[in-house]
């Protein structure tokens, strides 16, 4: 889908804010880096609350060194990991950690690394029963690259063949699976099925999240459909052509209407997040740019554990952005209404993620 705006540097935002304090804790990880473990869930939480998810999952091999190699350099590891990966592999891993019941659909071939992953998923909880096995082919798989230096990964990706195609989720297969979902979670890969999976979740009022890494093909439509986005660092700007991330998530909201929060995540510098709201205006206006800068001042550097600093919901604050049509050139005005959230990560509790 083409970008169909572009962003004004001069956007303003109203906002009336205040600290609200949140403790977050990493739950996410590798499936392997963690012991296997299961975590009772509060009154308050939805007990073996079914949650399927759509995309994909691999076999990532971790090569961990000092530094990130040159061109045509040879280094050695300094450790090596084999375990399953895949973004929805491993949201779904977590999720079965916290009591939910996870189905996850997507493909793999029938062989030495297909077999791992399904081992591994089936140990920790998720439900197996509507990934599809190919006879022949090769499963995905990824090599990962942790620079201990930097703190980041680089991954190179080999997509599993043949890929999937809608016609290999049978109706029956995909009612089953929604059958009594309260959530459907999308990686973004997989497009083809992925969709066929979105419309028949939004037909049943199931709620879709999206994990928004990049710019991917059919990515646009299943962002139509989605109640809530997240993205990687780089997505928002990418994806909208914004010159900040804060205006970037309030273009993202724009264009989707549909979606009740945007977040982008920032690794250990935890992430932003920025909520809609249906109340109505503020008095007062602050610049979005200004805003998040308002939120990392109140951050307490004396916390030793990841904390959120958020504006307040009920101050109604307003966000004002300029979107410039490009078929008509025509200037319009468009609010969105809601608060803007920071969290922020601690660096010794900062877990490399896989793919």
């Amino acid at each position: 889908m083409p970008n169909l705006c572009t962003v004004s540097s001069n956007a303003s935002s109203n906002f009336i804010f205040g600290v609200q304090p949140h403790n977050f804790y990493n739950v996410f990880g590798s499936r392997r880096t963690r012991p296997r473990c299961r975590v009772s869930m509060s009154s308050s939480d939805p007990q073996n609350a079914v949650v399927v998810g759509c995309g994909s999952v691999t076999i990532d091999f971790l090569a961990t060194v000092a530094a990130y190699p040159k061109p045509d350099d040879k280094i050695r590891s300094t450790s090596l990991k084999v375990q399953g990966g895949g973004n929805v592999g491993n949201a779904l891993t977590c999720l079965a950690r916290l009591g939910l019941n996870p189905r996850l659909i997507s493909k793999i071939a029938d062989d030495s690394q297909g077999r791992s992953i399904l081992d591994e998923l089936r140990d920790d909880g998720v439900d197996t029963s509507f990934i599809v096995v190919s006879k022949e082919g090769t499963s995905p798989f990824t090599y990962i690259i942790v620079d201990n230096q930097t703190k980041t990964r680089t991954c190179i990706h080999t997509a599993g063949y043949p890929p999937m195609i809608p016609d290999e989720l049978s109706k029956s297969s995909l009612l089953s699976a929604l059958d009594g979902a309260k959530f459907a979670y999308f990686d973004g890969r997989l497009p083809d099925t992925a969709l066929v999976v979105a419309q028949e979740a939004v037909r049943k009022n199931i709620p879709i999240l999206i994990d928004a890494e990049r710019p991917r093909e059919g990515l646009d439509d299943l962002l139509k459909l989605a109640d809530y986005v997240v993205c990687s660092a780089k997505f928002p700007a990418s994806w909208t052509k914004a010159s900040t991330v804060p205006q970037a998530l309030v273009s993202m909201l724009l264009r989707l209407p549909n979606i009740k929060f945007v977040i982008v995540t920032l690794g250990k510098d935890g992430c932003i997040m920025l909520e809609r709201s249906v109340d109505g205006p503020s008095t007062e206006e602050v610049d979005v740019d200004s805003l998040l800068e308002s939120l990392e001042i109140k951050r307490d550097k004396s916390v030793s554990i990841p904390t959120c600093i958020s504006s307040v919901m009920s101050a109604k604050p307003k966000i004002l952005f300029l979107l410039v049509l490009l078929k008509s050139n025509t200037k319009l005005y468009a609010t969105v209404w809601g608060r803007l959230l920071r969290s922020i990560d601690v660096v010794g509790l900062y877990q490399t993620p896989s793919l």
